[in-house]
């Protein structure tokens, strides 16, 4: 049998063994729970804040600004529920835009139906949010904008800087959903000037089930989880220190080898999507051409239908997706690729291509000689592709 090649590394990835490794003292001899005063309690409170220092260099923040969660979904509903009603005072009109993560958009809803008033931008064709359009949203109840720093399915960067400077010179919390971003492309909260983000582990080979939220010194969030004085009183519950452990050793391999890592994986990037062009027809890349993510290429295919791809995708030992992880037992078509303007018979032909430092240009090779013979079984089966083709009588 082939070797599987694993291409959703914006889905989850495999957790380092280094990592593993570092981990695995903390679920036996090494148990205390860090809140109690024995010695026990006392190396689990020191490896928690060993980790904690580690996420905060990471990402150019403080240690005291490092709150640790579940992982991303919990830190972005914190920021903006937190957010939203720590500031209610001063106003009840949020911005974001429609090409969020759920974990954004459906505490935004929720804020909706309790009396805030919430305005979704529009992007553009490569799904850029524009910061004008951000400036024309404003208003003086204007309390909290929220935009991704990178998207999930297409891999799109958005300017986050630009966007968090117009927040930041209105005195309005401005919160940026890094979890496709932190461990794979630089991320420095001072130059991206935002009040809070969410960082989670499992993203860049760290363990599932544990994440981070940057808190600005000085910036709001009421307590999401309450019962006990963790975190400083912010987030209730005991620690896991194991997946804490965890996050701390991927920051800390992050910091070192990330670099590396994105510039090669950049390589394999182009060369997939150079690859993909030049072997097979009426084929579409989502997302912005060059601001992108180094790892992720999102392609909508004419005439056939993103889950057929991934099936025999897997027919043939490979590993793909067709949109974010989060949404994928639905049957509905992407929110993002919608956003984009296209069609819901476009954006439910998309399949999406995510490398990590595993994969190799004998990968590449095995799409590229995959690809061709997937989409060419599949179109000769689809009566809208050849609709689209002239080639039947409609």
């Amino acid at each position: 049998m082939a070797e599987m090649i694993y291409l959703d590394h914006a889905a989850t990835t495999p957790t380092d063994p280094r990592i593993v490794e570092a981990m695995l003292p903390w679920f036996s001899e090494q148990f205390g729970n860090p809140s109690t005063l024995y010695s026990l309690g006392t190396q689990s409170r020191e490896a928690v804040e060993t980790a904690r220092a580690g996420v905060a260099a990471l990402i150019g923040a403080k240690p005291e600004e490092v709150y640790f969660t579940s992982g991303g979904t919990e830190s972005d509903n914190w920021a903006v529920i937190g957010g939203a009603y720590a500031n209610e005072k001063k106003g009840n009109h949020i911005i974001t835009s429609a090409i969020e993560h759920h974990a954004v958009l459906e505490p935004c809803q929720f804020l909706e139906k309790h009396g805030f008033e919430v305005t979704t931008l529009p992007v553009d064709q490569y799904g850029i949010v524009d910061p004008d359009d951000v400036l024309k949203a404003l208003t003086d109840r204007t309390i909290l904008i929220t935009t991704m720093h990178a998207n999930n399915e297409i891999g799109t960067i958005e300017p986050i800087a630009e966007i968090g400077a117009i927040a930041r010179e209105r005195g309005i919390h401005f919160h940026t959903d890094t979890v496709q971003t932190v461990g794979r492309i630089p991320v420095d909260v001072t130059k991206l000037n935002c009040d809070s983000l969410a960082i989670s582990a499992h993203k860049f080979y760290g363990p599932k089930g544990v994440g981070a939220m940057y808190l600005r010194k000085g910036a709001r969030a009421l307590p999401y989880m309450m019962g006990g004085g963790q975190e400083k009183n912010r987030r209730a519950g005991t620690h896991n220190v194991s997946g804490i452990v965890g996050l701390g050793k991927a920051a800390e391999l992050a910091a070192a080898e990330m670099e590396d890592i994105s510039a090669r994986l950049t390589v394999l990037r182009d060369r997939l999507m150079s690859g993909i062009f030049e072997k097979i027809e009426d084929v579409k890349l989502n997302g912005h051409p060059t601001l992108r993510l180094p790892n992720n290429v999102n392609i909508s295919v004419d005439g056939i239908e993103g889950e057929s791809m991934i099936l025999l995708f897997d027919m043939n030992s490979i590993s793909v997706s067709s949109g974010s992880a989060c949404t994928s037992g639905t049957l509905d078509p992407s929110h993002v690729l919608l956003a984009l303007g296209m069609s819901h018979e476009q954006a439910h032909g998309s399949v999406r291509f995510t490398f990590g430092k595993s994969n190799t240009d004998d990968h590449v090779d095995r799409v590229l000689a995959a690809f061709p013979c997937i989409v060419d079984r599949l179109r000769a089966m689809s009566p809208l592709y050849a609709m689209q083709k002239g080639k039947v009588a409609v």
